[in-house]
């Protein structure tokens, strides 16, 4: 019985990771009919996500100069309490703008979103270690909790729907003095409300981040006979990378056992792993681990309004909500279906890469992509976002398992490469999307687009 109450906790703890982020990003399309960035506000939000970096960067030097000194609970309960009142503003201010050189700016909403950032970029790096004092079985519960923190904002996000467009003739009287009270009419856009509000979806990251915090108080008061130290926990075999949502927990996980080390033991190995891969080997695995980043976290994500609205708020809604399913859900297939195999990842990252190169050039096409006005031209932009999503997602989580084995040494590069590519790719778009204005936002009733 303590075992299934220990299980939950750990599970509800896992929630609190990466529950903010995620709902944000599915909760875009309504958002940017909104706030005055529009199309443009995903790649404000790729730059304010990285730049919130900064937090688990100084966790790890505070770690590397004074070692043992900070203490992790405190952390993590100031993350949590941070997120729950960040929360809390969002679903009061998200909407409220301020003026800078003449424009309206969605102020409030970005830096808000930056201390978001903040707590779940700094979860990687304080949430693993603590679960870390408990026995394996509760960290790989914890990775399933971290998972269902991108699963359930997609699901809550189904529920509230989008809220349908149509058209509607707007009359403006003419100022012509040569024809006093002639009234011209032109289509605007109406967006009717969703099932529920925006605020009612912030109240339940709001909900999520509470219980995280009241599971992390309530494992804190985990009988000591349950726990066992970080070296007892890395001597022993373990599952808990397979179901990794991402490769920097999984360099959390790790303290430099190789796969040889981990041979000597009794019991059997779910995978045969490669002992050593050649420096050609790992040159191709770091930059699949560069692309793949740079792809996923920093250019796709910047343009995804692009690609999707122009065929309609429905399917960008969508589009958001069904990849961000996709991410836990090839997590999942990762723990049962381990495949190592380089050239599959290979392929699997071309086809990932494929279905990416689909949706940006949808984005460059904007706002007049081909088969906007048919069924097809919908469906097959919803299936690019999720497979490449899913098959990326797939390839991350496998690249960070044959690293794992490799060394500690081998994660720490790949945390590095992570970084880089994520970085590389949000600041190639902002400048291209918020600044150039290389891509083109369009008004659902007033394209005039030729048909392909």
């Amino acid at each position: 019985m303590m075992s299934l109450y220990i299980h939950v906790l750990a599970c509800a703890f896992g929630l609190g990771s990466w529950v903010a982020v995620n709902g944000m990003w599915v909760e875009l399309p309504l958002i940017v009919n909104v706030l005055p960035e529009g199309w443009d506000l995903p790649s404000y939000l790729t730059v304010i996500i990285q730049l919130a970096n900064i937090g688990p960067i100084l966790v790890t030097l505070v770690h590397k100069l004074y070692p043992g000194r900070l203490r992790e609970n405190l952390v993590i309960c100031a993350v949590l309490m941070i997120g729950i009142l960040a929360c809390i503003l969002l679903t009061v201010f998200w909407k409220k703008t301020t003026v800078f050189f003449g424009q309206p700016r969605s102020t409030a909403f970005f830096i808000i979103t930056f201390f978001l950032s903040l707590v779940d970029c700094t979860s990687s790096v304080t949430f693993l270690p603590f679960m870390m004092q408990l026995p394996n079985k509760y960290i790989t519960t914890y990775f399933i909790g971290e998972g269902l923190s991108g699963f359930l904002p997609g699901l809550v996000a189904l529920a509230q729907g989008v809220g349908m467009t149509k058209c509607v003739d707007v009359s403006q009287t003419s100022g012509n003095l040569s024809n006093p009270g002639h009234e011209n009419f032109t289509l605007e856009a109406q967006y009717l409300p969703p099932n529920f509000s925006t605020e009612i979806f912030f109240s339940f990251l709001v909900v999520m981040m509470v219980i995280s915090l009241g599971a992390f108080g309530l494992l804190n008061h985990v009988p000591w006979s349950l726990t066992r130290s970080t070296e007892d926990l890395v001597s022993e075999p373990g599952t808990v990378v397979m179901v990794s949502g991402g490769l920097e927990n999984q360099a959390a996980n790790n303290s430099g056992m190789n796969s040889q080390e981990r041979a000597t033991g009794d019991q059997p190995k779910p995978l045969i792993v490669k002992s050593y891969y050649s420096r050609y080997e790992l040159a191709f695995i770091y930059c699949m681990v560069v692309c793949v980043n740079c792809a996923t976290n920093g250019l796709l994500p910047s343009v995804q309004t692009f690609s999707c609205m122009p065929y309609g708020n429905m399917v960008y809604h969508l589009s958001a909500s069904l990849s961000s399913l996709a991410n836990p859900l090839a997590c999942l297939i990762a723990m049962f279906a381990p495949k190592r195999s380089l050239v599959l990842l290979g392929i699997l990252c071309l086809l990932g890469t494929g279905f990416g190169g689909y949706n940006m050039a949808m984005a460059v096409m904007s706002p007049c992509p081909i088969l906007q006005d048919s069924p097809l031209g919908k469906i097959l932009i919803v299936l690019s976002w999720i497979l490449f999503t899913g098959l990326l997602s797939y390839v991350k989580v496998m690249v960070g398992v044959i690293l794992r084995d490799q060394s500690h040494i081998a994660l720490v590069w790949c945390g590095a490469a992570v970084q880089a590519g994520s970085l590389l790719g949000s600041f190639i778009m902002f400048p291209l999307v918020s600044i150039y204005h290389l891509f083109k936002s369009g008004d659902i009733c007033n394209n005039k687009c030729t048909s392909f």
